[in-house]
């Protein structure tokens, strides 16, 4: 069973929550589509510093190895190597980009698809949200502090005042 994580985005307003259809829900698990068009996967989901630092570490990674004289299947075998790193961190990238972007991880949810985890998510957050205490408003002002009662010893709980018998 596929686990989600779920990330909620910056608010756009002053709200106190974000609109959550704008939640996004992040799969755990290999990427195909990262693995085989690594670059347009990135290109497509936004993740221009992720794809900066792939196209900087492929660079790198192959003209390392052809100073060093390696043959053309070993240059081949680091980029699918590279590719399938890409393919396996892809959510981790996608995680680091949206927390890069002030979005905050609000959950984690298993599902046998994205529908079903966006349900079970939404059944608790949403019993959770009726079931929290609701902030006061700002209308009510703050209680004074009282003053404590007179005679009122500095011990707290069941110990026995300071100086009284047993």
């Amino acid at each position: 069973m596929p686990v989600y994580t779920v990330h909620e985005p910056p608010p756009r307003t002053a709200a106190a929550r974000s609109d959550p259809e704008r939640f996004v829900f992040v799969r755990d698990g290999f990427y195909v589509w990262a693995f085989l068009l690594a670059p347009l996967w990135m290109l497509w989901h936004r993740l221009w510093l992720v794809l900066l630092s792939y196209v900087a570490i492929s660079l790198v990674v192959d003209a390392a190895l052809v100073m060093l004289g390696a043959s053309l299947t070993i240059v081949v075998v680091a980029g699918i190597v590279i590719a399938v790193l890409v393919g396996l961190e892809a959510s981790t990238l996608f995680r680091f980009t949206l927390r890069r972007r002030g979005w905050k991880n609000v959950g984690i949810v298993s599902g046998d698809d994205q529908e079903d985890a966006e349900r079970r998510f939404f059944d608790v957050w949403m019993r959770d949200a009726s079931s929290r205490p609701k902030p006061p408003s700002a209308a009510v002002p703050p209680r004074p502090p009282q003053a404590a009662p007179a005679g009122a010893s500095g011990v707290i709980g069941l110990f026995p005042e300071p100086g009284a018998q047993r």
